[in-house]
């Protein structure tokens, strides 16, 4: 063991010098080098100018980047709005569901100001997206009809020179401008729904697709003479099973029909009718064939 400690006299040096070393490097860590970062932190000049500089430019590409990740919103048609589309968009869901109601009675929107009578969006969001509206050509630039005297699905003629609409064929319905092989097939079928076809022209308004326009310009050339036979309903003592069996009347307004008809006691007009709830106002004339006041 005393080998291990016995020390020559230059090893004894080297060990102090060591030991000095790691003494002295102690104390320049914990001593030295704390106040040299102090006075060098005191002693950088900050050029606040060049700072505001920097943090603006800073600041703008901060915003650009937040721009770019943004949604980007490609031009629409409002027409087409969706309950994801208009949430999207920023829109309320009583906003969505005016529009969305509007569109289920196969209305259009052709313009930014029926967009907001419609949806009673507010103006500052109007003018946020109405940019980004895409409306079809024909909106934007109407064609300017060219009305002709020698256009054959307008000029009417007199009630011998028209066919009978219940003998007609999809060829011949086809004569007319705006008919083509879709409607008058629709037609057609329609028709021979019923045993003896049409009791009335006005029953081409149950044809789906028809415009008011179309059909006018049908029964310019063809009416119904040979109308089926119906025995009409006295309206003042049907019951509900009578009332059902009529065209857009279901048991729920059958009841109502009865309900109103006993708070009148008895109807005095089929037109009041349209004061009877839910109804269907704009089928009144379809519905009126079957019934009678006595």
């Amino acid at each position: 063991m005393k080998s291990h400690f016995t020390f020559s006299k230059e090893q004894r040096n080297g060990i102090l010098l060591l030991l000095i070393l790691i003494i002295g490097l102690q104390c320049l860590y914990f001593f030295v080098v704390p106040i040299t970062i102090g006075v060098s932190s005191e002693d950088i000049a900050v050029n606040k100018e060049e700072l505001a500089k920097f943090n603006k430019e800073i600041d703008s590409l901060r915003l650009v980047q937040l721009e770019q990740r943004k949604p980007k919103i490609h031009p629409f048609n409002p027409n087409y709005i969706t309950d994801f589309k208009g949430a999207s968009l920023g829109m309320s869901n009583k906003e969505i569901d005016r529009l969305l109601a509007f569109r289920k009675e196969n209305n259009w929107i052709n313009s930014t100001k029926q967009f907001q009578e419609v949806t009673k969006v507010s103006d500052s969001f109007l003018n946020q997206i109405s940019p980004y509206f895409k409306f079809p050509e024909w909106v934007n630039k109407p064609k300017v009809k060219q009305v002709s005297a020698f256009s054959y699905g307008k000029t009417s003629k007199t009630y011998v020179e028209k066919q009978d609409l219940n003998k007609a064929t999809p060829k011949q319905l086809q004569s007319v401008n705006g008919v083509g092989t879709v409607f008058s097939e629709r037609i057609v079928k329609f028709r021979n729904k019923f045993i003896g076809g049409f009791i009335d022209d006005i029953q081409l308004q149950d044809v789906y697709g028809l415009t008011p326009e179309i059909i006018e310009k049908i029964t310019n050339h063809f009416i119904v003479k040979t109308p089926r036979q119906i025995q009409k309903i006295n309206i003042n003592n049907a019951t509900v099973d009578n009332l059902v069996t009529v065209q857009h009347i279901d048991y729920d307004l059958a009841y109502n029909i009865i309900e109103q008809r006993n708070l009148r006691d008895g109807y005095k007009s089929l037109d009041e009718l349209i004061k009877v709830k839910d109804f269907p106002v704009n089928k009144i004339d379809i519905i009126k064939l079957y019934l009678s006041l006595d």
